[in-house]
């Protein structure tokens, strides 16, 4: 089970919704074979960036079977888990893993803020997942500011020991603090793979030694990221810079203040590259405002896309 390797671009999926703000299907089906055109190394769905907080358990068990249909074994199917307690992740766990998911990346819960942070409870928390689900498990290391986690080295030593932790999401959009997780990740007995999910800084952290990139911002010019990051692994670094240093204007829109906002920029971004149909938002969550979707449009344009 625990022989799958997550590595390379993996972009995390925006959700198609229709005017009444429902799953669009075959939308959905028609976008992740777009994604599969490229030497992606995974799909994730129902995580933040494919509005998984907002949807329901039903919904998200058909978003994990139909990707899954469209997938086959390709590329691994990692599914969100968002929970608010224990027995309720666990039963969401055992959903995703019956619905053909290979992997799960873990949402911290509320039960973490706070400092100091016991070892013992997210451990716990963590523990009671693997053991009903037996699925191949992704921590998430979140920023606060996103209502995440940062696990201290105590707790991600403790959450490393269990057998069904494959990986880490890094996403504190700090590089100090990525850098350090990753030198204690580095010293321990069992390799665990790190995804960055810092798309302020994806080149930076590629560089830097992580495996992969599990990010929003990877469902867009997949194809150059992609291409960014066979360049770092035979260590042509300039080559890399280049394509980070053009991509990098999307980037400072796509994750301009409010950052919420995001979600609703990358969807505008694929209608306008023709990739989706719609930019419909699940409520409470907004559509952007005219200047906003100019912002988008021009950042497109400017990187050559458009």
């Amino acid at each position: 089970m625990n022989d799958l390797k997550l590595e390379g671009i993996i972009p995390a999926t925006v959700l198609p919704l229709t005017s009444t703000y429902e799953v669009d299907e075959d939308s959905l089906k028609d976008y992740m074979k777009w994604l599969l055109k490229s030497r992606i190394g995974g799909l994730a769905v129902c995580v933040d960036t494919g509005e998984g907080p907002h949807l329901y358990r039903e919904e998200k068990i058909r978003v994990v079977k139909i990707v899954k249909s469209v997938v086959g074994n390709k590329v691994p199917v990692i599914a969100g888990l968002q929970a608010a307690f224990t027995s309720q992740a666990v039963e969401e766990a055992n959903l995703i893993r019956e619905a053909g998911a290979d992997a799960i990346l873990v949402f911290p819960i509320t039960a973490f803020y706070g400092a100091p942070l016991p070892p013992e409870l997210p451990h716990a928390y963590h523990r009671a997942i693997a053991s009903a689900g037996r699925v191949p498990m992704v921590l998430f290391q979140l920023q606060k500011d996103l209502g995440g986690a940062e696990y201290n080295s105590e707790c991600l030593t403790k959450l490393t020991e269990i057998e069904e932790v494959i990986a880490i999401k890094e996403a504190t959009f700090d590089a100090m603090k990525f850098l350090n997780t990753s030198r204690l990740l580095r010293s321990l007995p069992r390799k665990i793979a790190i995804l960055t999910g810092n798309d302020n800084f994806i080149f930076e952290s590629l560089v830097l030694g992580a495996d992969g990139a599990l990010i929003g911002f990877g469902t867009l010019a997949t194809d150059l990221q992609v291409e960014m990051f066979e360049l770092i692994q035979k260590e042509r670094y300039i080559e890399a810079k280049e394509i980070a240093d053009r991509l990098q204007p999307l980037v400072d829109v796509i994750f301009a203040p409010p950052v919420r906002n995001y979600r609703a920029r990358i969807k505008e971004a694929l209608v306008l590259l023709g990739v989706l149909k719609y930019t419909y938002m699940r409520p409470p969550l907004i559509p952007l405002s005219r200047e906003e979707k100019e912002g988008v449009r021009k950042a497109l344009k400017g990187i050559g896309l458009l």
